[in-house]
């Protein structure tokens, strides 16, 4: 919301002070058409030869996610506890063998079905296993199982932000661009220099709308955008770094309560849970 509120307050602030100062928009929009098409074609080129097939789409999601914010909900943040607390609480209770039906199928278990949008995320199901069916196989160093699972989540975030980094690599080559169709107008205008001194300076303006255009499109579109779902993308991390710290400190021999209230508090300020309504929810999980 606050990101569409951003891209109108940004061409009303722009073109709303060309207009107060005088200016006429028939040079820009007769411009417009063949400089967006150097730029904008330039720029599409450039992010097709420097980007693989699986970069490409995931930025077309990361445009969704621009507008539609961080997947994960304060309500995602207390189910996940609460998945962890009956996972922990499975295994320390009842022995590994109990816990092996939950890890092996998670798509079958009981616990993990209560938590669709979980279960939907194939890398917080497959780091919630793997790291268990590590415990299950004698791996009970934490500091052991610590450094592997760092090493997961630092692989995928790295993967998760190249969306993003592709999109700000673009950004800085926009202002770039703009000059190429530039330099493109103000050739077309020496070529007409015999032309009456309106006419080339129609030419002249129509020449420095493409360094306007890649200006504008780098500063305020797309290295916002980049730079926005960069920030989302460190949010979710947060999520996966909750499983982290509450299966390391039940590895140190914590309790499953206070394993998750560990993992409390290193939810996001805004979406933390307190003590008491995270008391509650476990108790409804367990009652379920």
């Amino acid at each position: 919301m606050f990101q569409i509120i951003g891209i109108v307050v940004l061409f009303a602030m722009v073109f709303g002070s060309y207009v107060i100062s005088g200016g006429k928009f028939g040079v820009i929009l007769h411009a417009l058409p063949h400089e967006m098409m150097a730029i904008g074609g330039a720029g599409l080129a450039a992010y097709l030869i420097s980007n693989s097939p699986r970069v490409i789409k995931a930025t077309l999601g990361g445009f969704a996610k621009t507008f539609a914010g961080p997947k994960w909900k304060p309500q995602d943040y207390r189910d996940l506890l609460s998945l962890l607390f009956q996972l922990t609480k499975t295994m320390k209770t009842k022995g590994v063998i109990a816990l092996e039906s939950h890890i092996e199928k998670p798509e079958e278990s009981a616990i993990f079905s209560k938590y669709p949008k979980i279960l939907k995320d194939h890398f917080a199901v497959d780091f919630i296993c793997d790291t268990l069916r590590m415990m299950t196989m004698n791996m009970e160093d934490p500091h052991q199982v610590e450094d592997a699972m760092e090493k997961q989540q630092e692989k995928h975030h790295h993967e998760a932000l190249e969306p993003a980094h592709a999109l700000q690599s673009l950004a800085d080559a926009l202002p770039a661009l703009g000059i190429v169709a530039a330099v493109l107008g103000v050739i077309k205008t020496m070529g007409s220099i015999t032309e009456p001194p309106e006419v080339l300076g129609g030419m002249i303006g129509g020449a420095l709308v493409g360094t306007f255009l890649g200006v504008f499109l780098a500063y305020g579109l797309v290295g916002p955008i980049a730079a926005r779902l960069k920030a989302i993308v460190d949010e979710e991390g947060a999520f996966y770094r909750i499983i982290q710290s509450v299966l390391v400190a039940h590895l140190h021999g914590n309790a499953a309560q206070i394993s998750v209230e560990i993992g409390r508090g290193n939810v996001p300020s805004a979406a933390q849970p307190s003590f008491l309504e995270l008391e509650e929810a476990l108790s409804t999980a367990e009652a379920a």
